[in-house]
């Protein structure tokens, strides 16, 4: 069993160095299109404890005010994020990504949360490998694991495949894609219930699910090729 976990957590750390690598280079995610002249860009981050709520229909996240994030977000960002499952997360994670040169608007905000989305999955793959290579992680515990790690690296392989169905603006595919990765993110959580077992994981298995949640409502509901 020691063999076997250390031989699959040897080919996923391989598959993420190997990502890795491949979105430090120049990446489908680097010719998002350019905000046009005039239109409100979104400015550099910076966190001044200020508090606002989204205009939304649904009267929980009318009430819902956040008080950890900058006064001087878009407009055009709240309102995408705020059509979402997840509108604090959608923010939270997206507005580290964005530059004056994006433009606002669903599919660039798809392809950033992507990005996002990457970085996430692979530290939680990192971080479910090193429990794996543990001694001293219970064996039904890495049990659950190794489905972790499977799923985390399911995901990346998706995201490249979110990519390629936004440049060929395969609506389709986008939406097959996104739902995919859904189905992915809830096999690690599905193993540890399953088990009756805590996820050592679990916040940012969490986190992860709820940008993966967002990114389908963006692909499915609001970009239009």
């Amino acid at each position: 069993m020691e063999l076997n976990r250390f031989i699959l957590v040897f080919i996923s750390l391989t598959c993420l160095f190997s990502f890795s690598a491949s979105t430090s280079a120049p990446s489908p995610l680097s010719p998002i299109s350019e905000a046009p002249s005039g239109s409100p860009a979104s400015s550099p981050s910076s966190f001044e404890g200020q508090s606002f709520s989204f205009p939304e229909p649904d009267v929980e996240k009318i009430d819902q005010t956040f008080t950890i994030l900058p006064g001087n977000i878009d407009p055009a960002l709240q309102k995408i994020c705020g059509d979402t499952d997840h509108p604090v997360e959608c923010l939270t994670t997206t507005v580290p990504f964005l530059d004056d040169k994006i433009a606002v608007e669903p599919v660039s905000i798809l392809k950033v949360g992507i990005e996002a989305m990457n970085n996430k999955t692979r530290e939680a793959l990192a971080k479910a490998s090193k429990l794996l290579l543990d001694p001293s992680t219970p064996e039904r515990v890495a049990s659950c694991l190794e489905t972790c790690v499977d799923s985390y690296n399911a995901i990346l392989d998706g995201d490249q495949k979110v990519l390629e169905a936004i440049s060929m603006r395969d609506l389709y595919q986008l939406s097959v894609e996104l739902s995919s990765n859904v189905e992915n993110v809830h096999g690690c959580q599905d193993a540890f219930e399953e088990a009756d077992l805590e996820s050592p994981i679990k916040d940012i298995d969490t986190l992860l699910g709820k940008m993966i949640s967002n990114s389908l409502a963006i692909g499915v509901d609001m970009v239009h090729f």
